[in-house]
């Protein structure tokens, strides 16, 4: 057995991080956990560099153990053991955990990736477009590598940023990610933690910006060893409907707010990530000075340096606060989900409105209102949640509303998991892709959207024989507030847990050249996105309902002609009289179509002039977007 040496106490000031495993310079690796119930802590050394042996950490004050191990290395696989017994317990500040949670932790050097994106400037939310891609099931191999050769494709069709679904280290065969339990593991399912780099590292050289969804409102069931280390990680001060709440505010907090606040730059710095995606921020309980979302927000752009970074929220009461300016109360963020732009999109194409749909009917105002305000609803009374929803967002610019017709949440939260073009018809699909893609906000495309593809997104999670039922139960739950599901449905409910409602939702992205109609569709609009100046410009719009289910959207130039969007998502729109001033030109000038979903290329069945001597006619189920020019052709 090779020599185990004692801790040695020595100058940290090089650390990246203030708890985990770190490689010290010149050899050996520094090792620092908080105990704070604890009258010892020893780091046992299981495999690799320096193994076998324990080594005691020197107590530190306020519940630290540390100290730097000689004989370890990159590589050595190593646990804690407390109080000179009990089991051994993985790093909570894991880098790898290559045998899963359970499992023992592994020491990485960060700092070995050799990295070529030196000249790469970061995100700023102006102009970008989004993608939601879940790891597992992006491609039939659901690794890194995998996905790798994919980003090409995702660059040529106009996408600018990549939104990672979770990816901190979780039990199981697989699942979504929102159960981490090691948030500063990168799971071993997808490979080890160099593929996520170098899949980073790609997409830069491909031009795509790279956001990782983090999960800071509740940690897993399964595999969750902070209570062992400390009490102190949760609270009992607030509810949370996933979990415990974490403790950001009470007693003991400091080291807590320590570990979500390092964990924000963590991805950041060692990764070169462009920003995060914070999950269910309504969750995150915090009465401090600084409320833990601002703090993260904070450590994430100070660890971008001179990078860009976009940091966004998922907020369900539709919190502008958290995008408000620091100095004005706010918590600095760039961006939100809207929520209220799907829910009202959907129900305009399917003509379903149950459970948290009920809110919503589809019509024109209300995506005129979503168009031209952002949210829906800015504080008005919900009916489905029996209280105002929602605050004001005067004064916001339209980028900072993420929208989107499809996402993780929204594909699975049925009873087939199934895509939108397949709950509604092919033009009202073409017609309400054009108002995501065309509208001020900016638009986010989930995993396989661009191709229509045909594989569902199911809701799986491979837990332990014990919790599985519970998760299955509370599934079921979930979609008995849906009187369509619950009235025969139910029952046949993809099982979570088996390993064939995951390869279920896997893509092919053979479907690219086989669904070649939608992929144009969507290629088309991201580049007329781009390359108008009047759309791209991303100012916000005034709008009109012309009847039920048909809307103008007007965008005014500025050095430019205005832009006009039509939309008609019911039947063929001849009206007698056009009362309608955003229908009107502006003085001296006429309308020129730019662009049409009916066009045969994306699968439309061609359109006739929309304006004749005898009126206008907007087709059926059918987007179409004017310019103005002057009447002498100009």
């Amino acid at each position: 057995m090779p020599d185990i040496h004692a801790a040695q106490a020595r100058p940290t000031t090089w650390r990246r991080l203030p708890i985990g495993a770190e490689v010290a310079p010149g050899g050996g690796v520094h090792f620092r956990v908080w105990a704070p119930q604890s009258s010892r802590a020893d780091v046992v050394l299981e495999d690799g560099p320096g193994a076998p042996g324990a080594v005691p950490l020197a107590p530190e004050a306020d519940g630290y153990f540390s100290g730097e191990v000689v004989g370890a290395a990159a590589g050595t696989s190593y646990r804690y053991r407390l109080d000179g017994g009990g089991p051994l317990l993985p790093d909570p500040a894991s880098r790898f955990q290559p045998d899963g949670p359970h499992g023992s932790s592994r020491v990485i050097d960060p700092s070995a990736f050799a990295w070529s994106d030196a000249r790469w400037p970061g995100l700023t939310l102006a102009g970008q477009v989004f993608y939601e891609l879940h790891v597992g099931t992006f491609t039939a191999e659901g690794t890194w590598e995998a996905a790798i050769r994919e980003l090409p494709a995702l660059a040529a069709l106009g996408v600018t940023a990549i939104e990672l679904m979770p990816v901190a280290e979780f039990p199981g065969r697989f699942g979504w990610g929102y159960d981490g339990v090691d948030l500063y593991a990168p799971t071993r399912l997808y490979g080890e933690p160099d593929a996520f780099r170098r899949f980073v590292d790609r997409a830069h050289r491909e031009g795509l910006g790279v956001i990782l969804d983090v999960v800071y409102n509740h940690l897993g069931p399964d595999g969750c060893y902070l209570r062992e280390f400390s009490p102190a990680w949760f609270s009992d001060r607030y509810a949370n409907e996933w979990g415990d709440p974490l403790n950001f505010d009470g007693p003991d907090a400091a080291p807590v707010r320590e570990f979500f606040v390092e964990n924000a730059g963590y991805w950041i710095d060692e990764f070169h990530l462009d920003g995060l995606r914070l999950d269910a921020t309504q969750s995150i309980h915090d009465a401090s000075a600084e409320h833990i979302i601002a703090a993260v927000g904070r450590r994430a752009r100070r660890a971008a340096g001179s990078r860009s970074i976009v940091i966004v929220a998922e907020n369900e009461p539709q919190d502008v606060r958290l995008v408000k300016p620091i100095a004005a109360g706010g918590y600095g963020l760039d961006a939100l989900w809207n929520d209220d732009f799907h829910h009202a999109a959907r129900v305009a194409v399917t003509g379903r409105h149950e459970a948290y749909y009920s809110d919503y009917r589809g019509t024109a105002a209300e995506l005129v209102a979503a168009a031209r305000h952002g949210y829906i609803y800015q504080g008005q009374r919900s009916t489905w949640q029996r209280h105002p929803r929602g605050t004001p967002t005067t004064g916001l610019e339209p980028a900072r509303f993420v929208t989107y017709l499809q996402n993780h949440d929204q594909v699975a939260n049925s009873a087939r998991g199934l895509r939108l073009h397949a709950l509604t018809s092919a033009g009202r699909w073409r017609a309400i892709t054009a108002l995501l893609l065309l509208g001020p906000g900016t638009p986010l495309l989930f995993q396989g959207q661009e191709f229509a593809a045909s594989a569902p997104f199911l809701y799986f999670a491979d837990h332990e024989a014990g919790l599985a039922p519970a998760v299955q139960r509370g599934r079921v739950e979930f979609l008995e507030q849906f009187p369509t599901i619950a009235a025969g449905m139910l029952s046949r409910l993809p099982d979570p847990g088996d390993p064939q409602t995951f390869e279920r939702s896997k893509l092919d992205v053979r479907e690219r050249e086989r669904h070649a109609e939608a992929v144009a569709l969507h290629r088309d609009l991201l580049a007329l996105r781009r390359a108008d100046p009047v759309i791209a410009a991303q100012r916000g719009v005034d709008g009109a309902a012309l009847g039920a289910a048909a809307f103008v959207l007007r965008y005014v130039g500025d050095a430019q002609p205005d832009r006009a969007l039509l939309v008609n998502l019911g039947a063929d729109l001849q009206p007698e009289v056009l009362a309608e001033p955003l229908l009107a030109p502006p003085a001296g000038m006429t309308w020129d179509v730019l662009w049409t979903s009916a066009d045969p290329r994306y699968g439309g069945g061609g359109m006739a002039p929309i304006e004749t001597e005898a009126g206008w006619r907007l087709p059926a189920e059918t987007a179409v977007l004017l310019g103005a020019r002057r009447r002498d052709g100009a």
